[in-house]
């Protein structure tokens, strides 16, 4: 195949581009879409190009703190401390990859996620309805196009049918275009009037088509802007509340070591050796890393999270679940197993269950219609692919033995109104005999509004089986017909849909997910309010609300569409909370639940399905797109798509998104009762009239060993069992709240005094070992407060050691290495350290417990405050 990528395909007829493309309406061959892929690349646009591996070791190196450690190195190395230079260039390296190693594995984290979300396209080859990553797409290839689909490629219409567009994205026009495949356009047309071509990165607003492929990847019309439109990743509000703190910190810390510095300067002290000690503190003092840490944790949480099927598109996200609110719930597929099925028919006056039903009861039109009348595409193997209302019926024509394809050669399809929501009807109009009849299914109400009865008891009796189909927690669909001896024109619904004559009703069920009512409980156990929004009837929508309990109190409320209307902005945020179902809503509804919500201060996950959803997805705080019936316009907008479309879902994720921000607690609450003890023994010393207790080769092992395995250990803590019965936090909750930043205080002044009294009672009894003491103190704190602070109220026996296997192994590990650079002679000589006795190491390890007791007592306190 060989033609130019800028081919002007909108001046050339269906017949001249098919044949320019070497296709037709049938589609390529499998053989020949491989060729095509390998000649013209797959169908993705190029994103900025990232940094080489080698580019982002580098950056390990570019932080102010990294290179002032370096500098005091070379310093060392000049004075003749060859050794101390190269244990510190060993230690720096070795954080420097640690570093590497997390950021490059979050960022293939993202790049996978990322690859989950790639969407989805239906084409047709060698005559086959399939559905491919729209990365395969090839020039050639048929597209398949319907409402709610982002076109995945540039393509020239072959067919449409009632087709619009919104193409705002590449032309900024906010108006919808009508496509027409027939329409030849002149060369120097603007891209929004060429109206027989589509382009990638616009998406459908109503009606269907067929188009062939004329460009992917680069060559379209999207892809030449795309150079311009690279996506930059932007921190998370805990990220920017820690990067703020870091620096506020980092100030801090200069100002105690430079007193450091200063004072046992004044006492006689090396200069250097104070430099390089002062240096070392504050490289180990500062949680430079705690932006990228962060990143790491919500990156991994987000993947543990695509394997429960919550699929995040958005980092924050993650964080942003734990504080949520409100879930304003679709019902069908997410409370429900959108497994719809017929089980009542209502025709001739008469209420029939749809096992038993038969010609003789209500005639054929019932099943015609129902077999006839929808877009769904039946695959080799008769799996159905289309609406699930639409499957259901055409399942029970089916089952009835009315079959589509033997059907339309007796009732040759002439056209279609697709359904669309302000319609709430679908028609097609079909040859029959020498004239021509049309089928219109949809909404009960509208139909009935446009249907002709002979009197009002006949109407009436078609509005009880109405209500009674509703009142049993069904949906109704009404099924009608019209008999044209001409077809009119023009050929809409106002002409088209005017004058019916009823057939029946078929009532459709849903029935709920096993796990919903037990999700809905969770939900309200955690401070959640969960409110279902339903396009269905009242009592269909009532009736399913009590079965799941998000209806259970006398004061809860269902209101309507039309009552909706009625209720003015300030009214609505009075009465919201009170509201738990609202049926019939419109999508511009959607927005004003979501804003008065929002108004209120609540953090509101919405779910959406719908072109029309795409604004109340974007403006939720959570917008939670359905991963299998979800339309891609709903899945670009949402922060979160569910891959099984279920409600439980997405509890399952609000508390994964507790679990990772309490994780996050804990590390910063670790590192930094760590940090504030190694200060505090250093920062104290000298006013006791006492050399400094640690050397800088100590701190760097600290801040590398002590601090790092524990502190990772931390992030794979299982939720607590209490983490789904308390309220959700606020939003703009200091991340030091709850008593967190006065703990940090005392526990690191705790330690920082434990090791002053280890040094003080270690010099006093003419210990030559002193030093090593008061490092193996600080050591064994540090690893008592990582086992301590594993949970802010649970106590560290009742949670047990194999609890978190991934800490005790960390744990191990650690004070394996710390024995090691102790009773080793090579290591003890470069860490200058000595061999312990049994009573100095019995010693050492008395006084290291106590900041592990006095954080357990403190939990029990905390405990015995909250039981009264």
């Amino acid at each position: 195949m060989s033609y130019e990528f800028n081919t002007p395909f909108h001046t050339l007829s269906v017949d001249d581009a098919l044949k320019q493309l070497q296709s037709s309406q049938d589609g390529i061959s499998e053989e020949e879409a491989t060729q095509r892929l390998h000649q013209f690349g797959t169908n993705e646009l190029i994103e900025k190009k990232e940094k080489a591996w080698w580019l982002l070791l580098l950056h390990q190196f570019a932080d102010f703190m990294i290179l002032l450690l370096l500098v005091a190195a070379i310093v060392s190395g000049l004075l003749g401390e060859i050794t101390d230079t190269i244990i510190i260039i060993v230690l720096v390296l070795l954080n420097a990859l640690i570093g590497f190693s997390q950021e490059y594995r979050a960022r293939n984290v993202v790049k996978a996620l990322k690859k989950m979300a790639a969407l989805n396209a239906m084409i047709l080859r060698e005559q086959q309805a399939l559905i491919i990553p729209s990365s395969q797409l090839v020039p050639g290839d048929i597209l398949l196009l319907d409402a709610g689909n982002v076109v995945a490629a540039d393509a020239r219409l072959v067919r449409t049918s009632q087709l619009t567009l919104q193409e705002s994205s590449l032309t900024g026009e906010a108006a919808e275009i009508e496509k027409n495949a027939d329409a030849i356009i002149t060369t120097d047309a603007d891209l929004g009037d060429r109206i027989n071509m589509v382009y990638k990165g616009t998406f459908i607003t109503k009606g269907n088509a067929q188009a062939v492929v004329t460009a992917t990847g680069m060559k379209t019309e999207l892809g030449r802007i795309a150079t311009l439109l690279h996506e930059e990743e932007t921190l998370t509000p805990l990220q920017k509340k820690m990067k703020r703190f870091s620096k506020q910190l980092s100030v801090i810390i200069l100002i105690v070591c430079a007193i450091i510095f200063m004072v046992d300067w004044l006492r006689g002290g090396q200069p250097m050796l104070m430099l390089l000690t002062a240096i070392s503190l504050a490289v180990a003092a500062i949680p430079e890393a705690l932006p990228s840490v962060i990143t790491i944790a919500l990156s991994f949480g987000a993947k543990k999270m695509a394997r429960q099927n919550a699929l995040i598109k958005k980092l924050p996200a993650v964080e942003t679940l734990g504080a949520v609110t409100y879930i304003c719930s679709d019902k069908t597929g997410t409370l429900t197993q959108n497994k719809m099925q017929v089980v009542k028919v209502f025709c001739n006056g008469k209420m029939y269950d749809a096992k038993n039903i038969n010609e003789d009861a209500c005639g054929q039109w019932p099943f015609i219609i129902c077999a006839l009348n929808n877009t769904i595409v039946e695959r080799e193997n008769d799996e159905l692919m289309g609406d699930s209302t639409e499957t259901a019926l055409y399942s029970f024509a089916i089952k009835k033995n009315y079959q589509r394809r033997t059907l339309l050669q007796q009732f040759p399809l002439v056209a279609a109104l697709p359904f669309d929501a302000e319609r709430k009807c679908m028609t097609t109009v079909h040859e029959y005999n020498d004239s021509f009849i049309s089928f219109t299914k949809g909404a009960p109400d509208v139909i009935l509004a446009k249907t002709f009865f002979e009197n009002n008891a006949a109407r009436k009796d078609v509005e009880d089986a109405v209500e009674s189909m509703a009142s049993e927690g069904l949906r109704a669909i009404a099924l009608a017909l019209h008999k044209w001896g001409v077809l009119p024109h023009p050929f809409t619904g106002n002409v088209f849909e005017q004058d019916l004559v009823f057939v029946a009703l078929a009532g459709i069920t849903d029935p709920l997910r096993p796990e919903s009512h037990t999700a809905v409980e969770l939900c309200k156990a955690a401070g959640i309010k969960p409110i279902m929004i339903t396009g269905d009837h009242a009592l269909t929508a009532r009736m399913i609300a009590i079965q799941t309990g998000i209806m259970d109190n006398v004061n809860d409320v269902l209101i309507t569409s039309s009552q909706l209307m009625h209720i003015d902005d300030a009214r609505l945020k009075k009465e919201i909370e009170n509201i738990k179902v609202l049926a019939r809503v419109t999508p511009e509804q959607k927005l004003r639940i979501v804003k008065a919500l929002q108004q209120k201060g609540e953090v509101v996950a919405m779910t959406g399905d719908g072109v029309n959803d795409a604004p109340a997805l974007q403006l939720a705080d959570i917008g939670v797109a359905m991963g299998i019936n979800g339309t891609d316009v709903s899945k670009e907008a949402a922060d979160m798509i569910l891959l099984d479309d279920n409600f439980n879902t997405i509890v399952k994720a609000i508390k994964e998104g507790r679990r990772i921000y309490d994780n996050i607690r804990k590390f910063i609450r670790y590192i930094m009762m760590s940090n504030a003890g190694e200060v505090w023994a250093i920062f104290l010393a000298p006013f006791f009239g006492l050399p400094v207790p640690l050397l800088p080769i100590h701190i760097l092992w600290i801040n590398l060993v002590t601090d790092g395995l524990p502190g990772l250990a931390l992030a794979t803590e299982h939720a607590e069992k209490n983490i789904m019965q308390r309220p959700p936090r606020a939003v703009n909750e200091n991340i030091f709240s709850g008593g967190m930043g006065w703990q940090i205080l005392w526990a690191g002044f705790l330690m920082g005094i434990v090791s002053i009294v280890m040094q003080v009672i270690a010099i006093r009894n003419n210990s030559l070992h002193w030093q090593t003491m008061v490092f193996t103190v600080i050591c064994f704190s540090q690893l008592g407060n990582a086992i301590a602070v594993r949970s802010e109220t649970v106590s560290a026996f009742q949670l047990g050691p194999f609890s978190n296997k991934f800490m005790l192994y960390a744990i191990s590990v650690t004070v394996g290495l710390q024995f090691a650079i102790i009773y080793i002679p090579a290591l003890n000589k470069i860490f200058n350290l000595q061999p312990l006795t049994i009573n100095e190491l019995l010693l050492t390890l008395l006084l290291s417990s106590v900041t592990f007791v006095a954080i357990e007592m403190d939990k029990l306190v905390r405990r015995y405050k909250k039981g009264r």
